[in-house]
């Protein structure tokens, strides 16, 4: 299976360790990410309108090593699955998608008409976050997370897509394994109050991704450094997604 997101520093969080889980999974997964940080829908749509190569073209979870533009990756494999995401600021802002999503969804359809398409359902972020964007969520973590979930359930139907729900997890995982839990003393799954922790924020992101593409129960027995036991409580909650 071939992958191609395009996304932001969101969807690079998410492919880290996806191609590595893969393969320990016995999944023949390639994936890439079409990266600048922050990057919009609206911006996506401009880019791909120009053909501007701002992108850096990350493979497998590795940094880009090339620029390049939407029309090139496009065309440069003939990718399975194509993935979309909205700034994460804006993720909860149901007017900033359109007419952009549809016009860049309907552009990868006519090169691709055999992938499929999915929507990448973003995470609020921390509790104490000082991205400024959180201002527009009144500082509040399940405000955001709630009106991300509408937009994205919105975004996915309007293109006919299915959505991978990371950002679901990610609150899951808050309010559910108490190690977890930020705000009472627990592991932060945000390691600067708005992108994924290195270790569990992305472990989990990549376990969802897995879990979504695939329709199979992710399995994890040891995976770099990270404690075993918060692996399982992870995968005990991506595996009934």
């Amino acid at each position: 299976m071939k992958v191609l997101s395009i996304g932001n520093s969101f969807s690079t969080d998410a492919h880290k360790w996806l191609h590595k889980l893969a393969e320990i999974n016995g999944v023949n997964l390639e994936t890439s990410n079409l990266f600048i940080g922050g990057c919009s829908l609206e911006t996506h749509w401009k880019n791909f309108t120009e053909n501007n190569a701002d992108y850096s073209f990350e493979i497998n979870g590795n940094e880009g090593e090339k620029m390049i533009s939407i029309t090139e990756a496009l065309a440069s494999e003939k990718w399975d699955v194509v993935t979309f995401q909205q700034a994460s600021h804006f993720s909860g802002m149901e007017e900033t998608y359109e007419p952009y999503l549809t016009s860049l969804a309907d552009a990868v359809k006519e090169v691709l008409p055999q992938a499929k398409l999915y929507f990448h359902q973003t995470w609020a972020y921390e509790t104490d976050s000082l991205h400024p964007g959180f201002a527009d969520y009144n500082h509040s973590q399940q405000e955001m997370f709630e009106r991300i979930v509408s937009a994205s359930q919105k975004a996915a139907k309007a293109i006919d897509a299915e959505i991978i729900p990371t950002g679901s997890v990610v609150q899951k995982l808050r309010k559910t394994v108490p190690e977890f839990d930020y705000t009472n003393g627990g592991i932060s799954l945000c390691r600067d109050g708005f992108h994924l922790s290195f270790d569990y924020g992305r472990f989990a992101a990549a376990t969802v991704w897995l879990r979504t593409l695939t329709d199979k129960k992710i399995k994890c027995d040891a995976f770099e450094d990270f404690d075993t036991a918060l692996l399982n409580k992870i995968l005990e909650v991506v595996n009934i997604i």
